[in-house]
């Protein structure tokens, strides 16, 4: 089975991904988080550090493009085809409200014949394959079947499914009866995403479903860096931390939006150590430098790792 990083905005940018592969290496791929061209359609100092040339980098990584104007999309598709990537992926999933207000990420979903006219012209004329990651409509999975017969008119590389409604964000449970029925009647390849937060569920799901050929997973490598691999011990999992720290001090030009950036990592990664609680609000509350590495040390220095995360998210 493959295993796909999934694409979250805010922590798995260039840096992140770079030196993940670097200490847990074994990924099939990472997803980008989203690219969202403009009118200027000129890519930012910062866009085209999050998209660097894909010889650079020692991995497959897949660009990720949020619209709902197929010109934009086609002129993105064409910038990363320069930049030397073989594959572009739609967001149609992104629940977040100003996304969605817009027509975006899963705003595609509430308008079918929309989407439709959408794929049709973006399929026409990219100079790339395009994977397509989706939820199963906006407020019920019965809108489902009506969007899976739209995507299957179209050579679709890889029809990533995050088996969730709009309305439930990242909340509830997953509807795997409709993800039943898309590996039953997707015309195109389907990769599961969602709530694979630890081994034991990725585990669990690999024998539940053989014949699934893909996974996407975001939180839970967030959670357990080294989740699909050999367990890591406290030392690596600080030396990738410090890493991380480090470029980002250099990145950011200063330490507050380069804690800012860990302490989203770490709401994740504290549930991989027993009794992180205290630690992990300290960690939350410091605005200090000096002390943001104190803490940190004693975290990975005096906890007890788990074998899994126990996901608090």
């Amino acid at each position: 089975m493959r295993h796909y990083f999934a694409p979250m905005e805010g922590l798995t940018d260039s840096v992140f991904r770079r030196l993940h592969h670097q200490f847990f290496p074994g990924l099939d791929r990472y997803y980008m988080p989203f690219l969202s061209p403009t009118i200027h359609r000129t890519l930012t100092q910062k866009e085209q550090r999050e998209l660097p040339m894909a010889d650079s980098v020692p991995f497959t990584a897949i660009p990720q493009i949020l619209t709902k104007i197929p010109e934009d999309f086609l002129w993105a598709a064409q910038t990363c085809a320069e930049r030397g990537y073989r594959e572009v992926n739609l967001n149609a999933g992104c629940p977040s409200g100003t996304v969605v207000a817009k027509g975006k990420g899963a705003g595609l979903l509430a308008n079918p014949d929309g989407l439709d006219r959408f794929l049709d012209a973006v399929f026409s004329a990219s100079p790339l394959p395009i994977s397509v990651k989706t939820r199963l409509g906006m407020t019920s999975a019965e809108e489902f079947p009506k969007l899976l017969d739209i995507f299957n008119r179209y050579p679709v590389r890889e029809l990533i499914i995050h088996p969730r409604v709009r309305q439930q964000f990242y909340d509830g449970a997953v509807d795997m009866a409709a993800f039943r029925y898309a590996l039953a009647n997707s015309k195109n390849p389907v990769c599961y995403n969602g709530n694979l937060c630890t081994r034991s569920e990725l585990v669990a799901f690999e024998q539940a479903f053989p014949q699934v050929e893909a996974v996407m997973i975001g939180r839970g490598l967030i959670g357990n860096p080294a989740m699909l691999g050999p367990a890591a011990s406290a030392q690596m999992l600080e030396a990738f931390h410090d890493a991380l720290l480090e470029e980002y001090l250099t990145l950011f030009g200063g330490s507050r939006n380069a804690m800012f950036r860990m302490k989203e990592n770490w709401s994740y990664l504290i549930c991989l150590f027993e009794n992180g609680e205290k630690l992990g609000k300290m960690l939350r509350k410091t605005t200090d430098l000096a002390q943001y590495r104190l803490i940190t040390a004693r975290i990975f220095r005096e906890l007890p790792l788990r074998d899994d995360p126990v996901p608090t998210w």
